[in-house]
């Protein structure tokens, strides 16, 4: 035991200097083999194999290249125009025509960075523009782009499935009604700082024949996600099949239908593809010698008869898990927390009698929470970058709405019918 809380210790003091991550889990769990009596070294090259040696990790590569390939066939413009008719001229209709626009494209790439640099770039100038604080417009895009990761399809989701080995078709569907109840939140929370602030609202109609027209430029973006939800949900296909339908469904919408894509334009966005999946593998990969190295030394067995000293009620421990994440989230990216920590809490919440797809929806929305918080809330720096305003700004304006999320985190981590109702009716619970 004491050599697996050493060998945490050292994770995360690593990290704060700024070793990269993938390093730092490679470096320790290597050393915490070596100190272990009569190990073999070929243990540390069959670790980090079999660690992306899983077919369900091919999802990550399609999932990215359809983002990539959706968003440079121009649908992030489509999906503003359809969010902006569909709002009106409700009070502070811009700024929840940003968070709405953030769900529909959530469903798309499964990324809330992505999301953050895609909508901001378009909607954070519009919204200063029209009377919106630089810091505010920052906020309201930081804070919507949390709903990417949860509405399906999400990456993070994929990493969750298999680093502890769940289901990802499960984890997709159990986001839906969250992702759904983060974007209310959000949206109820924007009004009510609406009638404080009294931000601009449109006044303008738009007439019946561009409301058509919109709604039609709106259909095929919006086609993606029906397709990947509805063939995961119909057995029609895995989610990494459903990653691969995703990206020939890009490839046939931006070549032929919006004929917005070109050849030219396929290898940056290969190269983009190639670069961010390779990232999120090395971590991957690495972080299964630790983990190797802490099933050795039974950290998750200490660290659960630990908190069950404290309490025995999965009430107290879903708080600390809470607690633990919001924090972690703060200042560690999500997929690093994911494979550091989910090997650890996930056996001990099934211990406490937890549904495995409800756990895991709480750890991933505690940490995609975490992206629009400082000192690391990577979506706020973006977002703030985009509007040119200061960080610490920023992070004042977004406060209420990471409040409202926190409140949507509480209701589903206490009321696991909001995660479970829709995988228990298809059969996944």
């Amino acid at each position: 035991m004491q050599l697996g809380i050493v060998l945490l210790i050292l994770v995360f003091a690593c990290l704060f200097l700024g070793v990269p991550v993938y390093l730092t889990l490679g470096a320790v769990g290597t050393l915490g083999l070596l100190m272990m009596p009569r190990f073999p070294l070929l243990v540390i090259p069959q670790s980090i194999y079999t660690g992306i040696g899983f077919f369900p990790l091919l999802a990550i590569p399609f999932f990215v290249l359809a983002g990539e390939l959706m968003n440079k066939a121009g649908i992030t413009d489509r999906l503003i125009r359809f969010s902006n008719m569909l709002i009106g001229r409700a009070p502070a209709s811009l700024a929840n025509s940003n968070i709405l626009a953030s769900m529909f494209f959530g469903g798309i790439t499964g990324s809330a960075q992505a999301d953050t640099s895609a909508i901001g770039s378009v909607m954070i100038p519009v919204m200063v523009k029209e009377g919106y604080s630089p810091q505010f417009s920052a906020a309201v895009t930081a804070a919507s782009s949390t709903v990417g990761p949860i509405i399906p399809p999400s990456i993070l989701m994929v990493i969750y499935c298999v680093t502890v080995g769940g289901s990802i078709g499960a984890m997709f569907v159990a986001g839906i009604i969250p992702g759904i109840l983060i974007g209310v939140g959000l949206i109820l929370m924007v009004l009510m700082l609406d009638r404080k602030h009294r931000f601009p609202r449109r006044t303008d109609t738009i007439p019946f024949r561009e409301k058509v027209r919109i709604t039609v430029d709106a259909f095929w973006p919006l086609g993606m996600p029906l397709i990947i939800v509805g063939g995961i949900l119909g057995g029609v296909f895995t989610p990494t099949e459903a990653g691969a339908t995703a990206v020939v469904y890009s490839l046939v919408v931006g070549f032929f239908i919006l004929k917005t894509l070109t050849l030219k334009d396929l290898i940056p966005l290969l190269r983009n593809t190639v670069l961010l999946t390779s990232a999120v593998l090395m971590i991957i990969s690495c972080a299964r010698v630790l983990s190797w190295v802490l099933t050795l030394v039974q950290v998750q067995i200490h660290i659960g008869e630990l908190i069950r000293s404290l309490s025995t009620s999965p009430i107290v421990f879903l708080a600390l898990v809470n607690v633990l994440l919001l924090i972690m989230g703060t200042f560690m990216d999500g997929s690093a927390s994911v494979i550091i920590l989910a090997p650890i809490l996930a056996p001990i919440a099934a211990q406490f009698g937890i549904n495995p797809v409800h756990f895991g929806l709480i750890v991933v929305l505690n940490l995609i929470i975490g992206q629009g918080t400082p000192p690391l809330g990577l979506c706020l720096f973006i977002a703030c970058g985009i509007a040119r305003c200061p960080v610490e700004k920023g992070a004042r304006a977004i406060l209420p709405l990471i409040l409202a999320e926190v409140v949507v985190l509480l209701i589903i981590t206490y009321i696991p019918e909001f995660v479970l109702f829709i995988p228990r009716m298809f059969g996944y619970v």
